[in-house]
């Protein structure tokens, strides 16, 4: 990436008519004398004015001098800065590994953004998620004699604030892809290049391909996923880096206190353990066992084969790149279709480059009318809760409230019985997620919504998911089921799925609601709003 320059001047001079920017006569200073004027009746001053006496022989021009080299400093004065953003991180860190090849001392550096808090993104699930990253990513830096740097404010102001009391030369970032990631890249290096340091962004730090790296030969993104795939295998992925063994932290830069996920309040109770520790040893333990039944079972509710690496890629405990190559390297079916997943989450994050709108407009409007969350409130608010009667949906619901995480055949379903049986905004549901998920990813969040919505990336836009067949599927036994609805617990088998055909006192022993909605009504109101009845 390019990198930001200005013309540089020495500490302490300003410019003066002697100095080769701003002198007449091509830089050379000429000794003052009194002028007088060659017409009669001027006085000094006036433009035709010049020196008198005898004529001389002019000098040819001098070209101006140019402009010096900054100094070389101090090796043991060299300071580069690391912003981590969504990298928290040691292992296969890029803009760590540059800072250290270029540089003796290090200031690893999280901004606590007053405007991400501002803006709703701050959820409590991952904000205590990112607390465990943090204090992790601050014991793994002590390991090797440093420390992180934590602030808060404006992320602008307190990377350039860092950079004067360390006195750094450059900035180093890992690229990111929103709209609010790239307002920051842009509004970072004009800050820097004023203050005559650099900023360098490295690519394949968030993602394994970077969004631009593959596109059609029409068009600036991949609108579809296959063809997209197709691209991103033939991709030559860079090697994954080693943790650094050493970091050197200026003494001089002082920082604030790291949080704690005791301090918040509102937090579900099942959450899991954030930290760059914590998701390697998922990720051993998983490639050791669990990927090799991945491509059978990923769509099991009750056995769960999914990775749950999920909130570890978003907060980039994990490097994606890393993931790539070990899948690859353990082999088998299992394997290639989490690395497609892998693909998946690039495919998202490319189109949300390309189009950043699509956050919260539609990729492809359909001409929808939705129902808002005011005319359609009893229900949303049932949606919520997990009170639907439909017995897959709320436990999926449930799930995501108890743990902050949700299976995604669940996130499927329960995005599908919003949008189409129930019609309700996509907006809607996408918010409520990002409330609760600490895998919470503006990209993956949105357009996934977006493409069971029928108005993102889905070759087949009107199809609906049918949760009681899905949850015969899916939950056969129904044991997932049971899990997170214990009112249904005492029924056995297949017939948790649907509670309304019992008859009598048997309905009325189980405390569960019946459904909200007629899956025919709903479906032929989703229908008549496509104009397709």
């Amino acid at each position: 990436m390019p990198v930001a320059l200005r013309r540089w001047i020495p500490t302490g001079c300003r410019p003066t008519p002697t100095d080769p920017a701003t002198a007449p006569h091509g830089g050379i200073a000429r000794r003052p004398q009194a002028p007088t004027c060659i017409r009669r009746g001027l006085r000094p001053g006036n433009t035709w004015c010049r020196t008198p006496r005898t004529p001389r022989t002019p000098r040819p021009p001098v070209p101006p001098s140019p402009v010096p080299p900054p100094p070389p400093r101090s090796s043991a004065m060299n300071v580069s800065v690391v912003l981590f953003t969504s990298d928290l991180r040691l292992h296969d860190h890029p803009p760590l590994r540059a800072a250290l090849d270029g540089a003796r001392q290090v200031v690893p550096l999280f901004v606590r953004d007053r405007a991400v808090d501002g803006a709703g993104f701050a959820a409590p699930n991952r904000l205590a998620f990112l607390a465990d990253c943090l204090r992790d990513l601050d014991a793994g830096l002590r390991e090797r004699g440093g420390r992180l740097v934590l602030r808060s404010g404006d992320v602008v102001d307190q990377v350039c604030k860092v950079a004067a009391e360390a006195d750094a030369d450059e900035v180093h970032l890992a690229a990111g892809v929103s709209a609010y990631a790239h307002r920051r890249e842009q509004r970072l290096r004009s800050a820097l290049e004023a203050d005559g340091r650099r900023l360098h962004v490295h690519e394949t730090v968030i993602t394994a391909v970077a969004p631009g790296a593959v596109t059609p030969s029409s068009s600036d993104h991949f609108a579809v996923f296959t063809p997209y795939f197709r691209h991103w295998e033939r991709e030559h992925l860079r090697d994954a880096l080693g943790a650094p063994r050493g970091v050197r932290v200026p003494e001089s830069v002082g920082s604030e206190r790291l949080p704690t996920r005791t301090e918040l309040s509102g937090l579900s109770q099942g959450l899991a353990a954030g930290g760059e520790e914590e998701g390697r040893k998922r990720l051993m333990a998983w490639l050791r066992g669990g990927i090799t039944a991945y491509e059978d079972r990923h769509d099991d509710l009750a056995g769960d084969a999914t990775s749950h690496l999920s909130p570890h890629l978003h907060f980039g405990t994990l490097s994606p790149v890393e993931l790539v190559h070990r899948a690859r390297r353990t082999g088998g079916p299992g394997a290639e279709a989490f690395v497609r997943q892998l693909a998946w989450r690039d495919f998202h994050y490319q189109v949300l480059a390309a189009r950043p709108d699509a956050a919260t407009a539609d990729y492809r409007g359909r001409g929808d009318r939705w129902r808002s969350e005011a005319a359609a409130r009893e229900e949303v608010e049932a949606w919520r809760t997990g009170r639907t009667g439909y017995p897959v949906i709320d436990a999926a619901m449930r799930q995501l409230r108890h743990e902050g995480w949700m299976h995604n055949r669940g996130r499927l379903l329960t995005a599908s019985f919003l949008t189409k049986t129930l019609y309700v905004d996509w907006r809607v549901g996408a918010r409520h997620f990002l409330e609760l998920l600490v895998d919470g990813d503006v990209a993956n969040n949105q357009l996934n919504w977006q493409w069971m919505a029928g108005t993102g990336t889905d070759t087949r836009p009107n199809r609906v998911l049918n949760p009681v067949t899905q949850a015969k599927r899916y939950d056969p036994d129904g044991a997932y089921v049971r899990r997170w609805v214990p009112e249904l617990e005492g029924l056995r088998g297949a017939a948790v799925h649907e509670p309304w055909k019992l008859k009598g006192l048997d309905r009325a022993a189980y405390d569960y609601p019946d459904p909200i909605v007629e899956l025919a009504d709903g479906l032929a109101r989703f229908r008549h709003a496509r104009g397709r009845d």
